[in-house]
Order: structure tokens, then sequence, then C-alpha cells
């Protein structure tokens, strides 16, 4: 297992230590191309230059890149995954930011790795690299459907429009002095977690420890962001209105320069 920095990302210099404390293994590495609740991205090229320098040629690492909902997000802003880099493979939802009703993702690799799993099955007449040697015939039609009616111009306009969204829920809670993150390639903006349950199950909010998230997605008005963040600032002036309660520090999970608390605002006299 490999550490994480506050936004979410690999600790690279933990990475290249425990290369170097396992230099007789071969390296096989998950990299997130955003991760499930920061929206944190690896930096693939970071990572390929660690292993070089930890005397990792091609032939003793595999790479796979996790990018289930930014998959189809990061290509319109970054050039970051490649197979021009030698990456193994790269695994994409269709369920998340293309919205297909049933839970479906694919998967692209090099042909030699299909040419290695492909078996002949002789029911069916062919070759096929599936676990059970079959496959869910709807799931590639409702890609093909969503794909070709938003085309690539109608998904690059989805993703500026979720980015500027994002932007703009993290500068109004930023504003109100609320603890705030975004990742630079995400649209899962991080905040304190609300203390009332009631709010948090109303908004749908996932949790974990003292934050949650509001995933911006192609759906997400912004109308609605307006109305989450009228919502939270009324509600927040009623937890900590007599001042028995403060907001949370989240310093340790999305960073201190992020965080709004009494300590890392600059609300407390150091006498």
């Amino acid at each position: 297992m490999i550490n994480t920095t506050t936004n979410g990302e690999i600790d690279y210099s933990d990475l290249r230590e425990k290369l170097l404390h396992n230099k007789d293994k071969p390296a096989i590495i998950n990299i997130n191309i955003g991760t499930t609740f920061k929206g944190a991205v690896d930096d693939i090229n970071v990572i390929l230059q660690t292993l070089e320098d930890c005397g990792y040629s091609h032939n003793k690492f595999y790479i796979h890149c996790d990018a289930a909902l930014s998959g189809l997000i990061v290509p319109f802003i970054k050039n970051v995954i490649s197979f021009k880099k030698p990456i193994g493979s790269v695994t994409i939802s269709g369920h998340k930011f293309l919205g297909c009703p049933i839970p479906c993702g694919v998967q692209i690799t090099r042909k030699s790795h299909i040419a290695y799993l492909s078996r002949n099955v002789e029911y069916i007449a062919s070759v096929d690299a599936t676990i059970s040697g079959s496959r869910n015939g709807l799931t590639p039609i409702l890609l093909w459907y969503s794909l070709s009616s938003k085309n690539q111009i109608g998904i690059q306009q989805d993703v500026k429009r979720c980015l500027y969204n994002a932007r703009y829920l993290k500068d109004r809670l930023q504003q109100a002095n609320i603890s705030v993150m975004l990742n630079e390639l995400s649209t899962i903006v991080v905040l304190e977690r609300p203390l009332d349950h009631e709010f948090t199950r109303h908004w749908q909010l996932s949790c974990v420890r003292d934050i949650a998230h509001v995933i911006v997605m192609p759906s997400i008005t912004r109308e609605t962001l307006d109305d989450f963040f009228i919502d939270l600032v009324q509600k927040r002036k009623m937890w900590y209105q007599d001042g028995s309660v403060k907001p949370p520090c989240v310093a340790d999970d999305i960073g201190a320069q992020n965080c709004a608390c009494a300590l890392h605002n600059g609300q407390y006299i150091f006498l």
C-alpha cells in the first residue's frame, strides 16, 4: 500500500521508497485518474520516471489506470492517458459521466495482452477473452447510443460545464468561509462534513470522517448548486450559532490551506 497526499494523489516519495525496498520483485501499480472521493489524478509521468530511477525496466512493471469517472473528463482538459506511454490498461465506466442506466464499463488494453488471455470457445465457434465466456449485449448498445447521441463535441461541452460549475460551487463555499477543496482536473468538490444527518441524507452526500463531497455531473444545474449552497449556509448558522459546537478541522483531510476552522482561519489569538 502506498501513502497518499492530502489532495488524494500518490505520495511519490513513498512510492520511490517502497520500490527500492522491493527491487527484487516486479511492480504492478494501480494509477487513479480521478480518485473516488477527492477526484485526484496521479501523475503518470512522475510515476514512470520514478520507476526508471529505481531501475525498473519496462518488462518489470505493469501499470493499470483506473479512470472510472474521469476517463471521459480529463482527455478534454489535459493529455493524461496515452498508450504511447508504457501503460498496460485503462478502465472507464459508462454509467458514471455518460449516465448509462445500467452499470457498465470498458477496459482498454494492448492487443498482446488480449492475445495472451484469449481462448477458443468451441460452442460459440469464436475466440473470447472474457472471464465467463460471455458478456451483456445490452450495455454496449447503451454505450454506443450515449456516445453517438452526444458525440465528441457534446461530451466536451458537458465536461466544460461541469468543471465551470464545480469551480463556481468551490468559490461560493470558500467565500462563505466553509472548508473546501477542488483538485485541478476534477469535478468533485470536497467540503467539511455537515453536522446534521438529515441534511446529508436530503442532499445524498457521501461522507468520510469529517469531509463530504459533491460530484458535479452533467445533470447538476447551477440552480441546484445554488439551492445546496443556500441551504448549507442557513443550516450552519443554526448548527454553530451558540458557539458550543464549532466547524470541524479538516486540515489533515484536505490540507491546512483549504481548512476554514478557527485555528487555520486565524480566529485564534495566541498570547
